[in-house]
C-alpha cells in the first residue's frame, strides 16, 4: 500500500466547528420621541430567534451610563434561560449603507464570546446623537440597527469532505414550530374560552398518550377534520403553550414577573396530558420561586401532582425554622392544612 512518504496521496481530515448564523433588523420609529428615555433606560426589541436561541436587543437612547449620555447605546441580551454558556460572533451596525455591507463580509473575523441566561453584550458608544441625526440613515425620524449574530457549537473532526460541506443542525423542531403558527393542514380545533385553536393531531398524539387516547381512541373526540374540542379549566395562554412545547419541546418567552404563576398552570397541564418532560421543566422552574409567600401553595401543588423533586425542594425550604414560622402565618398555609392535611404529619417530624 502507498503513504504519504513513498509518495502516494495522502490521507486527510479537518477540524470544524458548527455554526448557525443569521441577522435581526430592529428599526426605531419616531427616533426624536423616544429621546425622551432617560439615560440608563432602555426600550427593548421583541425576542427573535437565530441559531435556535432567544435573543433580545436594547435600545437606550441617551446612553447606557451617564459617562455616555450623548450617544445610543445598544445591547444584545441571550433571552433565554441556558444550562451552558451560548458561544455566539455578533456585532451590529446601521443599516442600509456601506457598514452593513462590511458588517456582514467581517463577521467571520469577529471574537467569540460566551453568553449565560440573561446575559448580554453592550455596545455604549454605538453613536452619538449628533452623529446620527446629520446622517443619511436617520430618514423620516426613523432608522434601522442590524444585528448579526453566528452561534458558534462544538469543534469536531471530520473527513476532508465534511470540511468542505457543512450539514447544519436539525431544524425539525423549527420546522413544526412553523407548522404550528401557520395552521397548515390542522385536523383538529381546539376550543378554549372563547378562542379556537387549531392543530393537528399526529403530533399531540406523539407527544401525549392522553391526546392520543382522545383523538384516536375508541372515545376519540373530533373526528371530523376540523372538528371542535372543548378545553375546559384551562386558560387560553396555557393551552398555547402546551401547544408550543408539544411541536418544538420548548416553551414561549413568558415575563418574569409572571414565570411563578404560569409555571403552575403549565404543571397541572403537564399532568393532565400526561406530558413528563414539560412537568418536570415546570418543577425545576418552580423551585427557583418557592419562597416564604410562595412554599405552602408550591408544596401543595407538588403533593396533589406527584412531583417528588420539587416536593424535596420545599421541605428543604422548610427545615430552617425561621422559614417554617413564616410560612405557618400565612394565608396559604391555611389552605395547605385543609387541601393536603397529610403534609402537616410530615411537617410535624420535620421541626421536632
Amino acid at each position: 500500500m502507498a503513504s504519504s512518504g513513498a509518495g502516494g496521496e495522502p490521507s486527510r481530515s479537518a477540524i470544524v466547528s458548527d455554526t448557525t448564523s443569521g441577522h435581526h433588523l430592529l428599526t426605531i420609529h419616531g427616533y426624536t420621541r423616544t429621546k425622551v428615555t432617560p439615560t440608563g433606560k432602555c426600550v427593548m426589541s421583541r425576542p427573535f430567534t437565530i441559531g435556535g436561541r432567544r435573543w433580545c436587543i436594547e435600545y437606550y437612547p441617551n446612553g447606557i451610563r451617564p459617562e455616555v449620555a450623548d450617544f445610543v447605546s445598544v445591547s444584545l441580551v441571550l433571552y433565554e434561560d441556558v444550562a451552558a454558556g451560548v458561544k455566539a460572533q455578533y456585532d451590529m451596525c446601521l443599516a442600509g449603507g456601506e457598514e452593513e455591507a462590511l458588517q456582514a463580509a467581517s463577521m467571520a473575523s469577529r471574537s467569540v464570546d460566551e453568553f449565560t441566561s440573561w446575559g448580554g453584550w453592550e455596545y455604549a458608544t454605538f453613536i452619538s446623537r449628533k452623529d446620527l441625526e446629520s446622517s443619511e440613515h436617520l430618514r423620516g425620524d426613523s432608522f434601522t440597527i442590524r444585528c448579526d449574530i453566528v452561534v458558534v457549537r462544538d469543534c469536531r473532526a471530520v473527513d476532508d469532505a465534511a470540511a468542505f460541506v457543512s450539514v447544519p443542525p436539525c431544524d425539525l423542531r423549527q420546522n413544526l414550530g412553523r407548522l404550528l403558527e401557520t395552521e397548515m393542514g390542522a385536523d383538529v380545533v381546539f376550543e378554549v374560552g372563547s378562542v379556537t385553536l387549531p392543530a393537528h393531531r399526529c403530533v399531540l398524539a406523539a407527544c401525549s398518550p392522553v391526546f392520543a387516547a382522545k383523538l384516536f381512541g375508541p372515545m376519540k373526540e373530533g373526528n371530523a377534520a376540523g372538528a371542535v374540542v372543548r378545553v375546559e379549566d384551562m386558560e387560553v395562554e396555557v393551552f398555547k403553550a402546551l401547544l408550543c412545547f408539544a411541536y418544538t419541546g420548548s416553551l414561549p418567552e413568558t415575563p418574569k414577573e409572571d414565570e411563578e404563576v404560569t409555571c403552575q398552570h403549565l404543571l397541572v397541564a403537564a399532568d393532565k396530558y400526561n406530558i413528563g418532560r414539560l412537568k418536570l421543566i415546570c418543577e425545576q422552574k418552580l423551585c427557583k420561586h418557592i419562597n416564604v409567600s410562595t412554599a405552602a401553595t408550591i408544596l401543595a401543588l407538588s403533593e396533589q401532582h406527584g412531583c417528588g423533586g420539587l416536593k424535596k425542594a420545599c421541605f428543604n425550604f422548610l427545615t430552617a425554622p425561621a422559614n417554617l414560622r413564616a410560612v405557618v402565618a400565612t394565608d396559604g398555609f391555611q389552605l395547605l392544612n385543609m387541601s393536603c392535611p397529610s403534609l402537616m404529619v410530615e411537617l410535624i417530624a420535620m421541626s421536632s
